[in-house]
């Protein structure tokens, strides 16, 4: 039976549509994500649904209430990471929000990349798959399917709708 690590991650765009507000995770040598660019999100609670668990991540993870996003699509990442624990993400476009953002966080710092960087930073090797669906404007949402033999992704299958 197939139990995954329920999780969001966010991607917030700036004011004029061209930056987004990621995490360098620096700041945990335990992390398995140390030395990555990432959206913010993270794991669900037992007490939520997925939108509501994705405003408190925004919010606890960078300052930002969230007045506006679209659900862009889904993941399932099998065997992720060093780990290899099985993970399945909902992934959103954040496009609206009041506040001002921290510079950090507990994970690292936050910076506002342009969307035309993002492929250039250091990160997961299967976020090159999915990250250009989440700002490719199609109105249909993608359910993705990349399993991972521990840190590198063994294949990737999507479906739009």
């Amino acid at each position: 039976m197939y139990q995954p690590i329920a999780a969001t991650l966010g991607f917030i765009l700036s004011k004029d549509k061209s930056s987004v507000l990621m995490v360098h995770r620096t700041f945990r040598d335990t992390d398995e994500n140390l030395g990555k660019y990432n959206g913010l999100g993270g794991k669900l609670e037992s007490n939520e649904n997925v939108a509501d668990g994705m405003i408190r991540e925004i919010k606890e993870e960078s300052g930002l209430t969230v007045t506006s996003m679209q659900l862009r699509g889904t993941v399932s990442w099998p065997n992720f990471g060093p780990s290899q624990r099985p993970w399945l993400g909902f992934i959103f476009l954040i496009d609206g929000w009041e506040g001002e953002p921290f510079s950090e966080n507990e994970e690292g710092t936050l910076s506002w990349v342009k969307i035309s960087d993002i492929p250039s930073l250091p990160m997961w090797e299967g976020d090159a798959f999915f990250i250009p669906l989440v700002f490719d404007g199609d109105p249909r949402q993608f359910h993705g399917y990349m399993p991972y033999d521990g840190e590198h992704p063994s294949g990737w299958t999507v479906t739009r709708i």
